[in-house]
Order: structure tokens, then C-alpha cells, then sequence
């Protein structure tokens, strides 16, 4: 390999956040969602955070919209990344002068 170098876990750790954003986001609108709004009091205000967590709904789709694209350009970056590594690695090897036995 070549001195070019990028440690396979910053991959690894962005493709985790990524995938894990939307869902921690989904799970939240669930739980609101599914609470029991009538505790807020009023019946108006009760649809209003009833009305808030279908558009949470709305947001978190286009999220995981957004951050599906991120994780397929994250793993494009990595397999080209490994592709432009190798590519120098053969590069280096194929400039250097031959050795001479003294």
C-alpha cells in the first residue's frame, strides 16, 4: 500500500450515523405519536400535537431520503478511495529504480 491513507472506520462511523439518524428520528415520532395527548388539556391542542407528529412523520421521510443518498456517497467514496489507494500503491512501486546488488 501507499503512504495515501484514511483510516476504514471514518467510512464505517459516517455510514452508522447516517443509517441511524432517521430511525432514532422515526422511534421519537412514534413515541409522540402514540402519547396519550388528551393530557395537554385542551382538545384543540390535542390535535395540534397530534397535527406536529404527522408532520414529524413527513420530515423523517425525507430524512431518511436525504441520508440513503448520503450512505450510497459515503460508500462510493469508499470504494473509490481504495481504488485510487491501490492505483498509487502500484504507481510508487512501478517508479521506483531497480535495485542494484553491490
Amino acid at each position: 500500500m501507499s503512504d495515501l491513507r484514511l483510516d476504514g472506520t471514518v467510512f464505517e462511523d459516517l455510514r452508522k450515523t447516517f443509517t441511524t439518524i432517521s430511525d432514532r428520528m422515526d422511534a421519537a415520532r412514534r413515541v409522540l405519536h402514540g402519547t396519550d395527548a388528551t393530557a395537554v388539556g385542551a382538545g384543540r391542542l390535542v390535535e395540534e400535537v397530534h397535527d406536529f407528529a404527522d408532520e414529524w412523520g413527513y420530515g423523517i421521510k425525507q430524512l431518511r431520503k436525504h441520508t440513503g443518498g448520503a450512505v450510497r456517497m459515503i460508500d462510493k467514496i469508499d470504494e473509490e478511495f481504495g481504488k485510487l489507494d491501490l492505483a498509487l500503491a502500484a504507481s510508487l512501486k512501478s517508479a521506483r529504480p531497480p535495485r542494484r546488488d553491490r
